[in-house]
């Protein structure tokens, strides 16, 4: 098949929190005409992402296996491209990677695997940065891995999204644009609040060129042994049940005023003891909000959490949460 005639795709990376959930939202709710299928890796053993995905005709392929696409969860990303293939044809694919992921050996796959190079064309590697903190990250680019797979992921890209530029000066964004461009000096850099980004820069771009690729790292293709920061962990935390929402409020306070240095992703969907609405509570650092969503239609009320961060406590994060738990108050609706 010729490139035209291939399905495009595009991965989207990022380190946590930089804002990809939200970009793939405004991607599924844009009017652009596009039946996009959406894959979705987790770095942890509960999903939460999918959650997150507002509700569209699109399809969700998730993955969840505490193991991020440039482990052995490639294969799985090969056996739902195929699957793909068998099923109603998809203008395009997007890619959204766990955080932790390294997008390099995700390119690999539409080269590797022949079946996947015949259909599918790589179209751009686009990474999310996080104005706000990713300065932090780099500074300890030396000292521990977290900084490492920020570098990964700004050198590998295409086309660099510096998000949440609403959290910083514009002489913040001037310094941090320099300092992108001094670890991958040919991808377009765009700014970003809340990822609303203009599409045509970043979807069908043809941006992936595989002959400057070779020529910038002609080994690229080499197998590479990945390692993630051993000091990294994902907490997971789920109970039936509803949350006590001051003493919630006033527990995150706390855990984030006293570890939000290294509490780099805190993530959920939470039912409230004053709600009848599901509520997502997204939170990078020493920043969270819960905002409301879908109603709780019948179903099981759920609480759902995912703690990403260096040096986390699961014994302490579990029952500082299920402390929060309401007793016995059901919201009406």
């Amino acid at each position: 098949m010729s490139s035209s005639e291939k399905t495009p795709v595009t991965v989207l990376t990022g380190f946590l929190g930089a804002g990809k959930t939200t970009l793939v939202n405004h991607i599924l709710t844009a009017h652009h005409g596009q039946r996009i299928a959406v894959v979705e890796n987790e770095f942890g053993d509960v999903p939460i992402d999918n959650g997150l995905v507002v509700n569209t005709d699109e399809e969700i392929f998730e993955m969840s296996n505490g193991c991020c696409l440039c482990c052995t969860a490639r294969t799985d990303l090969i056996d739902i491209l195929r699957t793909l293939r068998a099923r109603d044809r998809v203008d395009r694919v997007l890619i959204e990677t766990s955080g932790m992921a390294d997008p390099n050996p995700v390119a690999q796959t539409f080269f590797v695997d022949e079946e996947v190079s015949a259909h599918y064309a790589l179209d751009a590697v686009v990474t999310l940065v996080d104005a706000k903190h990713v300065g932090t990250h780099l500074d300890r680019h030396t000292a521990d891995g977290v900084g490492h797979q920020v570098v990964d992921q700004i050198a590998f890209a295409d086309r660099i999204v510096l998000n949440k530029t609403d959290l910083v000066d514009a002489a913040d964004i001037a310094a941090l644009t320099e300092r992108l461009r001094g670890i991958n000096a040919t991808a377009e850099v765009l700014t970003s609040s809340h990822a609303d980004v203009d599409l045509t820069a970043i979807l069908g771009v043809g941006a992936f060129d595989l002959a400057h690729t070779m020529a910038v790292d002609p080994g690229w293709q080499d197998e590479r042994e990945h390692h993630h920061d051993p000091e990294v962990a994902s907490v997971s935390v789920e109970f039936d049940g509803a949350l006590d929402r001051a003493a919630f409020e006033s527990w995150l306070s706390g855990l984030v005023g006293a570890r939000g240095g290294d509490l780099y992703r805190l993530k959920g969907i939470v039912a409230l003891d004053d709600h009848p609405r599901r509520f997502v509570l997204q939170g990078v650092h020493r920043m969270f909000e819960l905002q409301p969503a879908s109603a709780w239609r019948g179903e099981p009320r759920v609480s759902r959490a995912v703690f990403i961060g260096k040096g986390l406590d699961r014994e302490e994060l579990t029952s500082g949460l299920l402390g929060c738990a309401a007793r016995g108050r059901v919201p009406a609706g």
